[in-house]
């Protein structure tokens, strides 16, 4: 279910109601409009904050409306206009007094990203490029509607949504170790399958183990730039070695989840009397049985995504023994770490100098917690949690650590990516598929896709640049650079 949007109660050009509060950080006051409850933050050099859309920042003033929102509702560098929030928007909630809204999380739960490290080199790999595309392109099936190389049934279906990576691993789908590299070690404890419906399961069935289409993408990269020796050294960052990046959800059992839940909390709202700008934003009291269904519905189809690149990591795995002919721990392909960036989760914050127990939406925006959060992994507590950005096909793509800055400001969140300028359709009038593959090939990049409107829907220029995206995190603090990297294969779906 679609709602449309409504902004009715907003007057007058909201660019002219904003201050910029210290460099590339702007506000929106909350006397803007008398339903916002707090101010919007935003993370934006000014040219970006000329060219942003008013809609996506309309959105952010109406985030700030809800219910037991704490501080600031927050738009990072990659925002753009979404369903409810902004892509690119954080919301955090009190656990007592705010709201669960599936628009706060998107339609693809824990899209995210997860990243490979090896010790091969681009010498290595040059002479092998084409081959290694196709081999991925056939081993971790891409694709609109495509299906994974398992089939599952009924049960295991309830075994995956409720242990997520941790089933993958245990049915031999990658290593222990990898868990401990996973944000949430790949599972969130909250879920429940008994909670996602027979047809958001029948989706997830049959394409559990694959990359999807649309942004989703499976690349093969340079450790091309370090910024930062300390955090690359712990991070296992070697200038000049081969990473892969895999971008990737919940595929369509994730999409059914939010599908269902709109319809559920489009009455649930009504029912419980609370006051929304935009029927996009519909939510539930956090102790209601709605939004308790709903958090743990939506755990569930995250645990799926991770699973679902547990898998994919694996046959990328085997696809390089089988190519280099020697076994993936002798290649060092460990995973660096696995990040979400369509998630709601419930984190502890400091509110007003006190923890307080919030439920934190992030839609296109990463996790980025700083040092000493027991939530990072411990060979990386004293630096901060990884942050992965990718870019677009052609473009680089960047490794950040996480701040104090963050956790003061943002929630510990910063951008997800490069964020789209164009729609798809828009991208299709003005890209060509010919074009791009030209393009990419005079750079030395292979790319295997499924369709050409695909290649031309991703163009680089339907896209933000991800250099200023990631120079806005880091000059503001709520990320900082560690090393870049720069795509040699790329395959989608």
């Amino acid at each position: 279910m679609v709602f449309m949007s409504s902004n009715e109660s907003i007057k007058g050009n909201i660019k002219d109601n904003i201050t910029e509060i210290r460099p590339n950080v702007w506000e929106i006051p909350s006397s803007y409009k008398k339903e916002m409850r707090v101010p919007g933050r935003l993370y934006l050099e000014k040219e970006a904050l000329d060219s942003l859309e008013n809609g996506a920042i309309k959105q952010i003033a109406n985030v700030a409306s809800l219910p037991g929102i704490q501080k600031f509702a927050i738009g990072l560098p990659d925002m753009h206009f979404g369903y409810g929030f902004p892509i690119g928007g954080v919301g955090a909630f009190s656990w007592r007094t705010g709201v669960v809204s599936p628009g706060g999380v998107g339609f693809d739960i824990n899209c995210g990203v997860r990243m490979i490290r090896t010790n091969l080199t681009e010498d290595d790999v040059s002479p092998k490029l084409k081959e290694i595309a196709n081999d991925l392109f056939v081993n971790v099936p891409s694709g609109v509607g495509s299906k994974g190389k398992i089939r599952l049934n009924d049960n295991e279906i309830n075994n995956v949504l409720n242990f997520g990576a941790e089933w993958a691993v245990e049915n031999e789908y990658g290593w222990e170790e990898d868990l401990m590299f996973l944000e949430e070690n790949g599972r969130m404890l909250d879920a429940d399958s008994s909670k996602v419906s027979d047809k958001a399961k029948k989706r997830g069935i049959p394409q559990l183990g694959s990359l999807g289409s649309g942004n989703h993408f499976l690349e093969v990269q340079k450790i091309d730039e370090i910024f930062n020796e300390e955090a690359a050294k712990t991070f296992g960052l070697t200038p000049g070695t081969i990473a892969i990046m895999v971008h990737s959800g919940s595929r369509g059992c994730g999409h059914q989840v939010c599908s269902d839940y709109l319809r559920i909390m489009d009455k649930a709202y009504k029912r419980h009397k609370v006051n929304i700008p935009d029927r996009q934003l519909a939510c539930a009291p956090v102790d209601s049985d709605e939004a308790q269904d709903y958090f743990k519905a939506m755990a569930a189809a995250a645990n799926y995504a991770w699973a679902n690149r547990q898998m994919m990591v694996h046959w990328i795995r085997e696809t390089f023994e089988n190519i280099f002919n020697r076994s993936a721990e002798d290649m060092d392909m460990s995973v660096i770490y696995d990040v979400a960036h369509n998630i709601a989760k419930k984190e502890v914050h400091n509110v007003k100098g006190r923890k307080t127990e919030l439920v934190v939406h992030r839609k296109g925006a990463t996790r980025a917690f700083g040092p000493d959060r027991v939530e990072v992994p411990k060979k990386y507590r004293s630096i901060g949690q990884p942050v992965l950005i990718p870019g677009t096909m052609g473009t680089s793509s960047y490794i950040l650590h996480g701040t104090e800055i963050a956790m003061e400001e943002t929630f510990g969140s910063t951008a997800h990516g490069a964020g789209r300028k164009l729609s798809r359709s828009g991208a299709k009038k003005q890209f060509t598929a010919d074009e791009i593959k030209k393009d990419l090939n005079n750079k030395g990049i292979v790319v295997k896709a499924n369709s050409d409107p695909v290649l031309a829907e991703e163009a680089p220029g339907a896209y933000k640049n991800v250099d200023e995206v990631v120079r806005t995190s880091d000059s503001t603090g709520i990320a900082k650079l560690v090393a870049k990297v720069t795509p040699l294969v790329v395959t989608k779906g």
